[in-house]
């Protein structure tokens, strides 16, 4: 306890000086302390210097002060140290303040070992005895035990080193080293700043000699110059010199020119590094003259001109060894321009723990925790207010300290349209940098393209007055947008959108290029008001009582690219009317209109300049008739639009990209200009409820997703693509897997959900990972399914007609089979991949043997539920209810790499119609004590089909067995979080991972040994099917087809797979690839 307290108050006391020496003047002064001194002097370490205290029998009073305010004391114990009782009386001294008050003893044995000191023996053991005789015994006594004390702490040794210089630098860092344990506590409140510090820790290599430049880069608001104070903070004791440079902003416009602007940010620099105001210069080599033997620390905080670190750093050779220059900016492009190449990116966080928000957000609203639950439903609005960025959570947090609850309410109803002056002022710094396009651009992305294609905005642009490839360029380098890694998405910040808003309305109406507000926007489309300066129009509807377009409104706007109408609240009232003859503009790259009032578009409409058409929720019975120029379409979406009747011609659209008919409910047909369609990825048609025809053997080369899941009449699908990814055709009229989708290579995923004609399956593309059959009525799992050595998701639920279960493959990890009433028998042993989730919710039929072989698979299941009313046998520790308490006895002693499996009998309290959801939740809690703040895990329950008693049965993921405990009695509590169902009755089974492989094999002996081949029990039948040596049983699968044929009694199996191809020309693709 004393050592502890003596820590701690080390750590909480002021000290006056970093070192104090304890040394023999004529052995070590002019030699090794000297060289000593400077080094420290290096290194910024300020050490007591005693010249001028005159030497005497007693330690003056100035010396004893110096000892005790010193954090660190150094004892050089060389050969003549102890012949001096000054030295033996300092050494008393200071390991008296080591005990009292912590300080940091470090020693040097210069030229004696440290054994003689320790027993002074040997010339050490001489002198010091020559200094006893003329002393009493109780000081020889004292002086012996605090030499034997010190000579115990290792330090350096002379005799060690051949080289003096090297080992003084070691001295030096372990000082620093030392220094640093107590950092300041100013940021210790700051929530996730820790990691960012080892990260830029690790990019500053402190370890290496030379000089380094490091940036940290972001978006404005994110935190850097708080990382970079941070970061200054914590390290400033391992330099001579440390400066934090923030007055580059202001520089931007100081009235010289080029020359004189970097003189005078030499002279500014200089000023803080050397602490001396009004530093004058004349030339640019100043800060190399002054600083090139120093090790210094820099901080250029918030840089945004090239010129500015030609100033400050324009070469590593300005400063002494071991310097590091650090560099925050918003734009990365100027750092790839100074050859900046050690970059620490810090970017917004796609998530943040809630934990960590709720602490910001305490931090600033509260200085503490919440004084009460009611105020935790606003954070998540809060966290979608500021999108995450720690300036956002500042500001907010404060506006709202001192406020009641309903306060609370009226602030974020407000901040939800109008951004704090606070943070507008520091996210308009980046825009206001960009020239005239650029700031086009950022404006134009923030209302029309945020979270688009990259490809999708560069078409936007294509062959306008904006370069968008290099405009998109310097906007990811100043942290205004984000480009995902692949280059594929183009995003922006929340509260950069609403900087773009707000300097849109801060613009002369006359000059404005955007419109946003809804009354202006009437005006210009009932009365024609509008210009050709006007490029794109956003148009939020839900707040008009009722708007009647004119009929040129639209053209008088003649360079009018990009129209959005849209309703932000959406009440299914219609307030916007056209005119029959409406003319649109001719250079419409974006026609976003969601429910368009007309049957079609107008006569006139010019599609030859269109890149996205989006008219969801429209009232259109048809787009146009005929052929139209359509050349530059990427997206087109009419979902929701329940009267469109046809589609158009689309022979021209052969760059489209992606197309979304969902719920077009009068669609019919699927024309057969779709073959021209061969840059389509992407189709969604899902609640086509009408859809009855798509063209034969419809080929199209680039699509990898097609969703045509509710086409209730559709009872064929003749679609083909070699790049086929996944495809969803549930709940239509399908009777099997279609023959077109069976040679594809790529398919991964494939959904035949709900489809009640479904009865059998012939063929599976080899390559499926996840195959979904539920809720139809298949009645026998194919037994080619072993082949798909890839598949981990098989869902069956629902699948009421279904009796048994094949061999499956080992890859399976998870498999759905709740609901199968009619399901008996189970493939023993049940394949699957390690950890596997198995469920059985309402599987009442199962037999014996089926229930034992889905048991006798879970050494190796992380989950697995199926009807029951008792615990296993082979969960040695029980008990009713719901607590259970695990006893360490026999062989079942706790060890810390035990783990538990756990088994809870759980039953329905109520009726439950529907699909209905629930956690299991399973706490330990200290024995005796269920006040105690528990360890807890959930495990999710899916209790649609419960009618009765289940075995939830789950390997735990808590933290299990500490060492101290493994000899305690450890209690768990079950309960569910919806009160759904009651614990009935409880167990668990403590296993290792040799003891699981030792089990799984034993139980695998028995099972064969009992002769379970074909095994009857009541009017239960178990079935062993015979495992396969290879896969040519279910038919040659080397082009990614498996055909599955029943074997008739005296018949052979037939194999076709290689008609198959033939039938669909598939050979030379298979050939190929």
């Amino acid at each position: 306890m004393a050592s502890s307290s003596s820590s701690s108050s080390s750590l909480s006391r002021t000290w006056r000086y970093r070192v104090f020496t304890s040394f023999h003047g004529k052995d070590v002064r002019t030699t090794f302390l000297s060289h000593l001194r400077k080094q420290f002097e290096y290194n910024g370490i300020s050490m007591f210097d005693d010249q001028g205290i005159e030497r005497s029998q007693t330690i003056p009073l100035a010396l004893t002060r110096a000892i005790r305010e010193s954090r660190i004391s150094i004892v050089v114990l060389s050969k003549n140290f102890a012949s001096s009782s000054w030295c033996l009386k300092e050494l008393v001294e200071i390991l008296e303040c080591k005990k009292d008050m912590g300080q940091i003893v470090m020693t040097i044995f210069y030229g004696v070992d440290p054994s003689d000191v320790r027993k002074q023996t040997g010339d050490f053991g001489k002198v010091f005895k020559k200094t006893c005789s003329r002393k009493t015994e109780v000081e020889r006594r004292r002086w012996s035990k605090a030499l034997t004390e010190v000579g115990n702490i290792a330090g350096e040794h002379f005799l060690n080193w051949d080289n003096e210089a090297k080992m003084i630098e070691t001295i030096a860092k372990d000082v620093l080293n030392k220094l640093n344990v107590s950092p300041s506590r100013d940021f210790d409140d700051m929530v996730g700043l820790e990691a960012h510090l080892r990260e830029m820790e690790s990019l500053l290599d402190l370890d290496y000699e030379g000089v380094k430049m490091v940036a940290i880069s972001g978006p404005a608001g994110i935190g850097k110059t708080t990382i970079a104070k941070a970061l200054c903070n914590r390290l400033s004791s391992s330099f001579q010199l440390t400066c934090f440079v923030d007055i580059l902003r202001e520089s931007d416009h100081n009235g010289f020119d080029e020359h004189g602007s970097k003189l005078h940010l030499q002279e500014q620099f200089l000023s803080k590094v050397l602490n001396h105001n009004g530093t004058r210069i004349c030339h640019l080599g100043a800060i190399k003259d002054n600083l090139c033997d120093q090790k210094v620390l820099i901080i250029l905080d918030d840089v945004n001109h090239l010129k500015q670190l030609e100033a400050l750093a324009n070469e590593t050779a300005w400063f002494g060894p071991g310097s590091r220059i650090v560099v925050t900016t918003e734009n990365k492009e100027l750092l790839q321009q100074h050859g900046i190449n050690n970059t620490y990116l810090v970017e917004l966080p796609s998530y943040v723990m809630p934990s960590n928000v709720n602490m910001l957000l305490c931090k600033y609203a509260f200085t503490q925790c919440p004084p009460n639950y009611c105020f935790n439903k606003f954070f998540q609005r809060i966290t979608a207010l500021c999108g995450n960025l720690p300036l956002g959570l500042r500001v907010v947090g404060l506006s709202l300290r001192g406020k009641e609850e309903d306060e609370w309410e009226d602030v974020m109803n407000r901040l939800e349209t109008i951004l704090d002056r606070d943070i507008e002022d520091v996210l308009r710094v980046g825009y206001d940098s960009l020239d005239e396009n650029e700031q086009t651009l950022f404006l134009h992305i923030a209302v029309f393209f945020d979270c688009k294609y990259t490809d999708l905005v560069k078409a936007m642009f294509a062959k306008g007055n904006l370069d968008v490839k290099r405009g998109l360029k310097i906007l990811a380098y100043r942290s205004l947008i984000e480009i995902s890694t692949d280059g594929i998405l183009i995003q922006m910040h929340r509260l950069l959108q609403q900087m773009a808003i707000k300097a849109i309305r801060k613009q002369e109406p006359w000059k404005r290029q955007i419109l946003m507000d809804a009354h202006e926007i009437c005006d210009v489309l009932e009365n024609e008001t509008g210009t050709s300066v006007v490029s794109g129009i956003s148009f939020d509807i839900s707040g008009i009582n009722e708007v009647i377009v004119s009929k040129r409104a639209l053209k008088r706007m003649s360079n009018l690219q990009f129209l959005k109408v849209y309703k932000r609240r959406d009440d299914w009232n219609d307030r916007m009317f056209t005119h029959e003859e409406m003319e649109f503009p001719r250079q419409l790259r974006l026609l976003h209109w969601e429910a368009y009032p007309s049957k079609c578009l107008p006569l006139t409409f010019i599609s030859e300049y269109l890149v996205e058409l989006h008219m969801r929720h429209s009232k259109l019975e048809y787009l146009w008739q005929g052929t139209r120029q359509l050349k530059n379409l990427k997206k087109m979406d009419l979902s929701w639009s329940y009267h469109l009747k046809e589609l158009p011609n689309l022979s021209n659209a052969t760059n489209l990209v992606e197309m979304n008919m969902l719920r077009c409910e009068s669609l019919v047909e699927i024309p057969s200009s779709f073959r021209h369609l061969q840059k389509l990825e992407i189709l969604w048609m899902d609640d086509c409820i009408n859809l009855q025809v798509i063209p034969s053997d419809l080929n199209l080369a680039s699509l990898g997703f097609i969703s045509m899941s509710g086409c209730s009449k559709l009872r064929n699908f003749s679609i083909i693509s070699a790049k086929l990814g996944m495809v969803n055709i549930s709940d239509t009229s399908l009777e099997d897997v279609p023959l077109s989708i069976s040679p594809s290579l790529h398919l991964i995923g494939l959904s035949i959900e709900n489809s009640r004609n479904l009865k059998e399956i012939t063929h599976l593309p080899t390559s499926l990972q996840i195959l979904d059959l539920s809720y139809s009525s298949i009645e026998k799992i194919p037994d080619c399914i072993i082949a798909l050595h890839r598949i981990e998701l098989l869902r069956l639920n629902g699948c009421r007609k279904l009796e048994s279960l094949p061999e499956l493959p080992s890859s399976l990890e998870i498999l759905m089979a709740a609901g199968c009433e009619s399901l008996e028998t189970v493939f023993f042993p049940l394949n699957h991949a390690r950890d596997a989730e198995l469920i059985f919710t309402g599987c009442f039929k199962l037999s014996e043997q089926g229930r034992r072989a889905i048991i006798q698979s879970l050494p190796f299941c992380k989950k697995a539920i199926l009807p029951g009313r008792e615990v296993p046998v082979e969960f040695d520790h029980r008990a009713k209810g719901n607590l259970l308490t695990i006893r360490p006895h026999g062989n079942n002693t706790l060890s810390a790499l035990s783990r538990l499996r756990f088994c809870v009998v759980v039953s329905p309290n109520h009726q439950i119609g529907g699909f209905c959801k629930d956690l299991l939740l399973c706490r330990r809690i200290e024995a005796g004590d269920l006040d105690v703040d528990p360890v807890k895990e959930n495990v999710r329950v899916d209790i649609g089909f419960y009618r009765a008693e289940h075995l939830v049965i789950f390997d735990s993921c808590l933290p299990f067995i500490d060492p101290s405990e493994v000899s305690r009695e450890i209690v768990f509590e079950f309960s569910s979080t919806c009160h759904n169902f009651d614990i009935i009755e409880c167990g668990a089974q403590v296993w290792t991972d040799k003891t699981l492989e030792g089990s799984y094999e034993s139980e695998l002996d028995q099972v064969f040994e009992d002769g379970y081949g074909s095994l009857t029990n009541g009017s239960y039948e178990f079935e062993l099917s015979e495992a396969f040596e290879d896969d040519t049983k279910y038919g040659d699968n080397t082009n990614g087809i498996v055909i599955c044929d029943e074997i008739l009694e005296g018949q052979e199996r037939t194999y076709f797979w290689s008609w198959l191809f033939l039938c669909f020309d598939c050979l030379p693709f298979c050939q190929k690839h």
